[in-house]
This record gives C-alpha cells, structure tokens and sequence, in this order.
C-alpha cells in the first residue's frame, strides 16, 4: 500500500482510508501503533497518515523513507503546528477537508517523499562508494604488512593465506627471524571484524618490529614472555578489543619449537611423520586483563615436520556438525596436505562466514 492510516478510532480511520481510496490512492486503516511500526519496516509504505498524538514523541519508530502526516479532527492551531515541525511531520491536515484539496495535499507529500528518497538513495550510495574506496586503500596497507608469502629461512619455509570476510582483516599472520638461529611465528585472531579489528593488526605489527629490536633473551626458550609483553602494550592503548594468538619461537640449532597460546582456537598442529601432535594449551586473550602471566612449551621440530595453525574461521568451512568432527578433519587435512594450496583448497571457501580465516604453515625441508 502506499498510504497507511493509523487513528486510534477505527470508525474515523476506516472513513479517511475510503475517501482516499475513491481518490484513487492505495491505503490500509488500523488503529493500533504496533501494526502500523511493523507495516512500516516491512515496507511498502510511503505515507502514514495518523491521528493519534503520541506519535509525534515516537516517530523515530518508523523508518526515514515513510512520510509522517498529522491529522487533526479540530482546529490546527501555530502550537500543534510549531510541534509537528520540530518533530519532522511532513504535513499537518484539518479533517474533514475536501476531497480536491485532500487529493492535492496526499500527492504534494507523496512526491515530496518520493524527491526525498531519491535525494538519500544517491547520498548513501556515494557514501558506500566512498567507505568502500577507504576500505580498499586500507587493504592495501594491510596486505602490505604481511610477511613475504612464502618466505625462506635457513631450511624452513613459510607461508600464510587469510581470507577476509569483509574487504578487511581481523586476522593477522606474520614471522620474521630474531637472531641468527631463531625465528618468531605467530597467527592472530582480533574480535569481531572489519576496520576496527583490522586496526589492532597494525598495532600487531608494530609490535613485530619492536620485537625484532627490545627481544629478552628469556622470551626465546619462553613464547609466554612475548604473550605477556605483547598483552601489557594492548593494555596500555586501551583500544577496547582483545586478541586471541598461537605465539612459536623456532630454535633452528636444537630443532625445538617454543609455543605459547592465548586463547587461540583451533590448536594449532605438528605433523611429525604419520601423526600429528595437537599444540593444545589454555591461556587468556590478549587485551583484556593486565599482568597475565602464559605459560610456554616446547615440542621437537625436526626436518620433514611441518606447525600447520588456522584460525577459528576454518570451522565455518566444513560441513561437519559437531566440534569434535571438525577437529578431526583439520588433523586428517594438516596429515595429508604438505603445502598451502592442497591446505586451503581441502575447505569449501564459497561457506565463508561472518568471520575472517587465515592459515599459517612453517615446514622444516629436509
């Protein structure tokens, strides 16, 4: 319908809904609020036509493209019309009125609407254009903070894939070499998504770099310490998001892999010939309380093994039902794919969901 009267008397709504339907004007009559609101979400509607004076403190009820027509079944005085004004009516009618003058005051309104809508459609489009050019721009930035894919050190290789869910990124993958026998690895999991998110991944890599340079010499045998230093500077921005990160140091002279984990999830994974070993360990995320402390372990990490870690993301991609089929596929996938192609393509990307995935492998050739 294009018009919807709303008086809480349906004797009178019922009369104006037929004198504007002989006026060759599409409408419907109720007398109660809460129809008339559902009506108006639903759409459809393009003029609603009302009575009843407390809407005027409640039209933010409706949505912006519906017009707002007072009627009044008495005299319009400067006050009720000084008030309708203030509350962004669009017309005030004094009923009864004459059908001329009724047809032209509903057709004045409907096309001032209908200008209105045009106006608004065309600015948030250009408004969606815009966000989306940023957010394009922003991508740019991201994908140029991550590390080079793949990326060779001494016998290991390392790569990574992160698929958005929007254009941007809360998830975050990077690894870099910290002395000439250890490398750091790490995947990153912001809450939420979007720009937002994608921002703590900036932050994220300014930490790599500090990192690279402010390194204890304890937090190399102690993946925990770089948890805690990296959750005390999260702290102290006071951005309001928290992290979740699988955190490794990679001992290439002992053949040693130190791990740390703050909340992340699934566990991340060693393939050691036939079996694979779940890295599994609980820790707190990132951001969210200071002064925590994360404990670290160590596994061996010998030539032909490969740390296969995904984020939560992944889980939106299997068919699976239960968790616990879930993981089961991931230690059967991380077994029999040895590179980042047969990994990411063993999982259907056309059920990408309201979270971002990424993946990061590290395989120590022989």
């Amino acid at each position: 319908m294009s018009l919807l009267i709303l008086d809480p008397d349906i004797a009178a709504a019922d009369a104006l809904c037929g004198q504007l339907s002989d006026l060759e004007f599409e409408c419907i009559a109720t007398s109660q609020k809460a129809v008339a609101v559902e009506l108006c979400r639903k759409g459809g509607v393009q003029l609603l036509v009302t009575a009843a004076a407390d809407i005027l403190d409640e039209i933010d009820q409706f949505p912006v493209g519906v017009g707002i027509v007072y009627v009044s079944h008495g005299p319009v005085n400067e006050q009720l019309m000084l008030r309708c004004m203030q509350q962004g009516v669009h017309d005030c009618w004094q009923l009864p009125m004459q059908a001329d003058a009724l047809r032209m005051r509903a057709a004045d309104v409907l096309a001032k609407m209908r200008v209105l809508i045009k106006r608004v459609g065309s600015e948030l489009q250009e408004m969606r254009s815009e966000l989306e050019r940023d957010q394009r721009a922003g991508q740019y930035i991201q994908l140029g903070m991550l590390p080079p894919n793949p990326m060779d050190i001494g016998h290991f290789r390392l790569e990574h894939k992160i698929e958005p869910s929007l254009i941007l990124s809360g998830d975050f993958v990077d690894y870099f070499q910290i002395t000439n026998r250890h490398f750091a690895c790490y995947v990153a999991d912001v809450a939420g998504h979007g720009a937002s998110s994608a921002f703590v991944t900036v932050l994220l890599k300014n930490f790599s770099r500090r990192l690279r340079r402010e390194y204890q010499t304890s937090m190399l045998t102690n993946a925990g310490e770089i948890l805690a230093w990296i959750n005390n500077e999260l702290i102290d921005q006071q951005i309001d998001k928290h992290v979740a990160m699988f955190v490794g140091v990679v001992d290439t002279r002992e053949n040693v892999l130190h791990f740390a984990n703050a909340a992340h999830f699934p566990p991340a994974m060693v393939v050691h010939e036939d079996q694979v070993l779940s890295l599994e360990q609980a820790g707190k995320p990132l951001g969210l309380f200071a002064d925590v402390k994360f404990g670290s372990l160590r596994v061996p990490f010998v030539p032909g093994d490969r740390l296969v870690v995904f984020s939560d993301g992944v889980l939106d991609l299997m068919a699976e039902s239960s968790l616990e089929a879930k993981e089961q596929n991931l230690r059967e996938t991380a077994l029999s794919c040895s590179d980042m192609e047969s990994l990411w393509s063993a999982f259907d990307a056309s059920k990408l969901g309201p979270d971002d995935v990424s993946c990061l492998l590290v395989s120590y050739e022989q």
